[in-house]
Formats: C-alpha cells, sequence, structure tokens
C-alpha cells in the first residue's frame, strides 16, 4: 500500500515538472546522447568571463554545458546505461563536458586550459605557499614588516625591500589569512590555478577517475613502443610469422640462404656477383703477400705504396735489401741441397725447346 502511494506521488511529481525544466532536460539528455564521453566539472570560483574564454579555448574539442544540479541528475537518470553513476559527482557548482576525444586527451585538454589566479583570504592553499628569494621591487616601508609578519625572511637591502631566502609561508590545505592574502597580492603571487576542476568522466561503459587520466603519455608512449619492439625481436628470433614480422622472416630468411650458397661456392645465377666478390677479395689479399712484377696492374696496387721507393732507393745504394739476402740465402740452401737437380732442370728445358722447334 505504501509504494502505491510512493510511485503516486513521484508521478504526480513527474508530472508537475513545469515546462521549461522540462525542455531543459531533454537539451541535457540530447546533449549526452551526443558525445562518447561526458564527464562532471567543477567550476566553482571561475569568473563569468574567465569560464567563456575556457569554453571558447575547448571549441571543436569539447563542449561544455552549465545547468542546475537536480536537472543534471535527472539528465543522467534518464540517459541510464551507466551514465547514472556520474550523479554521485553532481555536487556544488558542477557542469557538463562532453567531447568525442578519449577520457585521456579530455583530461590533457582540460588541465592545460587552467591559469594561475591569486588566491583570498579563508581559501585553502592547493600547495605550499612559497614568496622566492629575491629583490621583492618595493621600496622600503612598513611592507617589509608585513612580510616578516607572514614568515618570510626580509630585510631593506640596496634601496629596496629583499626576501634574503625562500620562505614558505603556508602549507597546502591550511586557510589564508588576510595578512597572507594582502602580501601575496602585492607581490603578484597566484599560488592557486583557475580552471575546469574534472571530477570523473564515463566514457565506452567504463569510469574514469581525475588519477586514472593523470599519466606521462611520453613515457606511456615509449613504453609501448619499447614493449612493441621487444615483441617483434622475440617473433623474428623465435621464427614465429605474424602479419608484423613475416617480411623481417622472410628477409632473415632469404640473407641466410644467400650466406650459405656463398660459403658453400654453390654456382647460382643470383649468388655469381657475391662469388666473384668473394674470390676477388681472396685474389686481392693473397697478392699483397707476392712479390712479382707479373702481376697485373690492380693487383699491383694492393702492396704497400713506399714498396717501389724502397726498391729504388736500394739499387741506388751499396747495401743489400733484406729481400735480396733472404733471396741470396735461399739461392745459397738450394745450390747446396744438390746441383744436379738444377742441372736436371737445364737438360728437360732443352728438351722442351727442341720439342718445340723440332
Amino acid at each position: 500500500m505504501s509504494q502505491s502511494r510512493s510511485e503516486a506521488a513521484e508521478a504526480r511529481r513527474t508530472d508537475q515538472i513545469p515546462a521549461w525544466k522540462q525542455e531543459e532536460i531533454d537539451e541535457l539528455v540530447a546533449f549526452l546522447e551526443s558525445h562518447d564521453s561526458v564527464g562532471i566539472v567543477g567550476v566553482a570560483g571561475i569568473p563569468s568571463r574567465q569560464l567563456q574564454a575556457m569554453r571558447a579555448d575547448l571549441h571543436g574539442q569539447a563542449a561544455l554545458r552549465v545547468s542546475r544540479n537536480t536537472l543534471m541528475t535527472r539528465a543522467l537518470e534518464a540517459v541510464g546505461d551507466g551514465l547514472g553513476a556520474l550523479t554521485d559527482h553532481v555536487a556544488g557548482q558542477v557542469a557538463f563536458v562532453g567531447t568525442n576525444d578519449n577520457p585521456f586527451a579530455l583530461y590533457r585538454e582540460l588541465e592545460a586550459s587552467k591559469t594561475p589566479a591569486p588566491i583570498g583570504a579563508g581559501e585553502e592553499a592547493p600547495s605550499d605557499v612559497v614568496i622566492p628569494e629575491g629583490d621583492t621591487g618595493v621600496d622600503p616601508g612598513p611592507f617589509v614588516g608585513d612580510l616578516q609578519q607572514v614568515g618570510a625572511a626580509a630585510r631593506i637591502m640596496e634601496g629596496s625591500i629583499h626576501v634574503t631566502e625562500d620562505s614558505t609561508v603556508l602549507e597546502a590545505g591550511e586557510a589564508v589569512s588576510a595578512d597572507l592574502a594582502n602580501v601575496l597580492g602585492e607581490l603578484g603571487i597566484e599560488p592557486k590555478e583557475v580552471g575546469l576542476d574534472l571530477r570523473a568522466v564515463y566514457s565506452e561503459g567504463v569510469m574514469f577517475d581525475p588519477e586514472e587520466l593523470d599519466i606521462d603519455v611520453d613515457a606511456y608512449r615509449a613504453d609501448v613502443e619499447a614493449a612493441a619492439a621487444r615483441a617483434r625481436s622475440l617473433s623474428v628470433g623465435a621464427a614465429y610469422p605474424t602479419r608484423q614480422t613475416a617480411g623481417a622472416l622472410l628477409a632473415k630468411g632469404a640473407g641466410e640462404a644467400k650466406s650459405l650458397g656463398v660459403f658453400a661456392a654453390i654456382e647460382d645465377e643470383e649468388l655469381m656477383p657475391d662469388l666473384v666478390a668473394v674470390a676477388d677479395a681472396q685474389v686481392r689479399a693473397l697478392a699483397t703477400h707476392l712479390d712479382d712484377e707479373a702481376l697485373p696492374e690492380e693487383l699491383r696496387g694492393a702492396e704497400p705504396d713506399a714498396t717501389p721507393a724502397v726498391e729504388e732507393d736500394a739499387g741506388e745504394t751499396d747495401d743489400t735489401p733484406d729481400d735480396a739476402q733472404d733471396d741470396d740465402a735461399q739461392d745459397d740452401d738450394h745450390e747446396a741441397e744438390g746441383a744436379d737437380d738444377a742441372g736436371d732442370d737445364d737438360d728437360d728445358g732443352g728438351d722442351a725447346l727442341g720439342a718445340m722447334f723440332g
């Protein structure tokens, strides 16, 4: 019975929604359904003019829609499909943000749109407030006492007020006093950032918190590239063919087959240039160990450049070159071993000449 009464009350409350509110809800629903990623952003403390400037900066990348919290909640519930979980973040001064980009890109865009702003009395410091060392540019006067009163190390030097060392005058989370707000304003220190504060994003069935979206894109990209390179090397090394490594495997196999064919001196049309090149290199290497004027001109070039000059000098002096001494020693050895062999060689040579000339 009581359940029927509550349902009836809910129906009457729904029926009693003014037309302008229903139109606003319908527009919010259309906004939510027209974007792939939808989030809730805090807009508290942002002046209207600056909010309009942020909206203009996001044009083409993301869209911003401000409305009443009750109407935003109704729109989220009307769409459903997981978006209802965003209702937990509809509190305070908030707005919808929608984009067709991924949530990570949306987070970067919103963070990039934030600008430094002065902090007022009574506000909580988002981080430690530090007055840096240096010349304040303020002429000597009562301001040096104001600095000292808020905890800054200050004194008059060279005709102006100087902060003698970096001074932490407020820690994160502490409330800003009126005196400190005035000092920071005088120095032009803006310790807070004003911008769209992303609270949550719903995209493709997944809810993202800001902490999950705050990643180092360059480091993440480098990690992915390194992992892909290692996977490719593993696939090629294990001879595991994939669409990405098939070309490398074929090239590797062709190279290994070619190396084997050259090593085994297999006469193949495709291997002939390589076989000729190997043979040419071997001949040139052998020629460097020979001292024979009968070598072709191109092979003589393999000898050291200084060799011809040494030979010319040897012919003009009485000293016998080392090569000549070695040759003489070898000749003596041959003569000592037996002159009969030499005589036999002469006879053979004569017989050969006789045979040649009849």
